[in-house]
């Protein structure tokens, strides 16, 4: 988030000309289904609970909220995954021409063990955990999810880090025939995000490889995705197929498309608003109609407790 310039700059100076129409054609598109959206569910497509899979040997975690999760068909139904399209419905409709199985992570950089791991190789021994994580979209919109993951500390120790890594970038798949977002430019593909070692390491972080107790969907980020729930949604990036650990900040895809707007850290923090809307309340999705009263937004999503220590002693108006 960045905080508010004055009134009198204009919107191309704030983000690129080329961004701006982007964006305002991604608000038109969802202006249709605002009719729509007052009856919950009906504007969701009819097939987002295709192929559901149940995973074994999944273990509930204290670090869960007591939220009620947000309904299924909600959560499966409403996603931003421009990798197949740029509509909230699309992933729903598009995602199921991606092919999961098999998938390979490449692990590479500042580590002793860097190689191509097999995904059932990376899970197979690690605790499956069921963590219900409030996530926050940075367009004011939330929801509970009950993610089933791994602990992303547990396998970078299974890597060896060195010394010199600082910082941990993911990479999403590009193919796109699989993906068929990716045949328009609407970011630089492939999608790269990243995190400071001490995010990476943090008790909060996963890797989720599912969600409602079944494999996850994937218009929600299959087979692989990466959850911080203290920051906001574009963080969390999907569909994981490189994990590069670096000396230096990697170049994340929303920074280099709108520095001004998205930050590297993107810790939720509704103090500081984004340049076009404000980030102090949030529409939980599933709990009503597009007019059901919004509710507060919580200082790092409402896990101030867990990661404020992280950020201690920076400004986070200028760390955004």
């Amino acid at each position: 988030m960045l905080i508010k310039k004055p009134s009198d700059i204009k919107s191309s100076e704030i983000t690129s000309p080329e961004l701006y129409r982007k964006r305002r054609q991604f608000i038109q598109a969802g202006v249709g289904l605002a009719g729509a959206a007052m009856v919950p569910g009906l504007w969701l497509p009819a097939d987002v609970s295709a192929a559901r899979e149940k995973l074994q040997g999944v273990k509930k975690s204290a670090l869960s909220t007591d939220e009620k999760p947000t309904p299924y068909k909600d959560v499966t139904g409403y996603n931003n995954f421009y990798e197949f399209g740029t509509s909230k419905t699309d992933p729903a409709r598009n995602a199921h021409s991606l092919k999961t199985k098999p998938w390979t992570v490449r692990v590479e950089g500042e580590v002793a063990r860097p190689a191509d791991y097999h995904l059932e190789d990376l899970v197979k021994d690690s605790l499956l955990e069921e963590r219900i994580y409030r996530f926050r979209c940075v367009e004011a919109w939330s929801m509970v999810i009950p993610w089933v993951g791994i602990s992303l500390a547990s396998l970078i120790k299974r890597f060896e880090p060195t010394s010199r890594a600082k910082f941990v970038e993911f990479t999403t798949l590009y193919d796109p025939k699989q993906m068929p977002g990716q045949k328009r430019r609407v970011l630089n593909w492939p999608y790269v995000e990243g995190l400071r070692m001490d995010e990476a390491m943090n008790p909060l972080s996963i890797l989720a490889v599912g969600l409602y107790g079944e494999v996850l969907p994937n218009q929600n980020g299959a087979p692989l995705r990466l959850m911080l729930p203290w920051k906001y949604g574009f963080k969390n990036i999907k569909s994981i197929v490189k994990i590069r650990f670096t000396e230096t900040m990697p170049k994340t895809t929303w920074v280099l498309a709108g520095p001004r707007e998205y930050g590297f850290y993107a810790n939720v923090n509704p103090n500081v608003d984004h340049p076009r809307w404000s980030q102090a309340r949030e529409r939980v999705i599933g709990s009503g109609s597009i007019f059901t009263r919004r509710k507060k937004t919580l200082m790092f999503n409402g896990y101030e407790e867990q990661v404020a220590h992280l950020y201690a002693g920076m400004d986070l108006r200028k760390f955004f």
